[in-house]
């Protein structure tokens, strides 16, 4: 594909631009807006990429691997600026999922220790758990609100922080788990994954393709199972005081 032909995709956009000012829902901004810094983006991390690759450099690897985390925890701390102390609670998660999935794909030897695999492989397994981490932190905290008495109750009559909270996380830490089974019990039924997709494109056997993602499917289960549960952890112990009583959640709008 040539940036011609790619260009002539716009047309893609241009649909939903037409039909969000022909319906008046206000998006029409914020779509150019994620087109054009999609466009950016994604050039950006190509050249880069393309010099990674072309080097094979660990330092280059390690490099992105932390540019990765560091976008995902930016972008995901905003869901959890209530809870004190996000920023560094995300950052393990990411850095805990990163190590153990290439731990064992590498020590394994699933996957040989090259860029083209880690930095791809890294990628869909820190952006999931961006995104499990924003579903599993905007539960968490509107759990905690609305069983704000419930759990106070348990603490008057002698219930642990963990007995008070334990409702509450369990219950958002399932909520961010389910999008990941669900969407595996219909796949290649209702979908073709991407990464699937993208090797047929490319001309790869199917089956090579099939197992390849499998592999993802897998990482992805243990990423879902790993984030929820590793950052409910982290994240419960900072909502009690000394005293063992809940504290007042702080605005969303100063991240912690």
């Amino acid at each position: 594909m040539s940036f011609l032909t790619l260009s002539l995709a716009l047309v893609f956009v241009l649909i939903p631009l037409i039909l969000t000012k022909t319906l008046n829902l206000g998006l029409g901004k914020d779509t150019v807006i994620a087109t054009v810094r999609s466009i950016i983006q994604l050039l950006a991390v190509g050249y880069i990429l393309t010099f990674v690759f072309a080097t094979e450099n660990l330092i280059y690897i390690i490099l992105m691997v932390i540019l990765m985390i560091t976008a995902a925890t930016h972008n995901a701390r905003k869901k959890g600026a209530a809870i004190q102390g996000i920023t560094w609670k995300l950052i393990v998660t990411f850095v805990f999922i990163e190590v153990l999935t290439q731990g064992i794909l590498i020590g394994f030897k699933i996957t040989p220790p090259e860029t083209q695999y880690i930095i791809p492989i890294s990628g869909m397994l820190i952006g999931n758990s961006m995104v499990l981490s924003i579903l599993f932190l905007n539960r968490f905290t509107a759990e905690i609100e609305a069983r704000k008495d419930e759990t106070e109750l348990i603490l008057s009559l002698g219930g642990t922080p963990k007995q008070a909270i334990h409702h509450s996380l369990i219950t958002a830490i399932k909520a961010s788990m389910i999008p990941t089974i669900e969407s595996q019990k219909t796949i290649g039924l209702v979908q073709l994954p991407g990464m699937m997709s993208g090797q047929i494109i490319a001309g790869a056997d199917p089956m090579q393709a099939v197992q390849f993602q499998l592999l993802i499917l897998f990482l992805l289960l243990t990423t879902a199972a790993v984030t929820s549960i590793m950052l409910g952890f982290l994240s419960y112990p900072t909502l009690f005081n000394s005293r063992m009583q809940l504290i007042k959640l702080p605005d969303n709008n100063n991240p912690a």
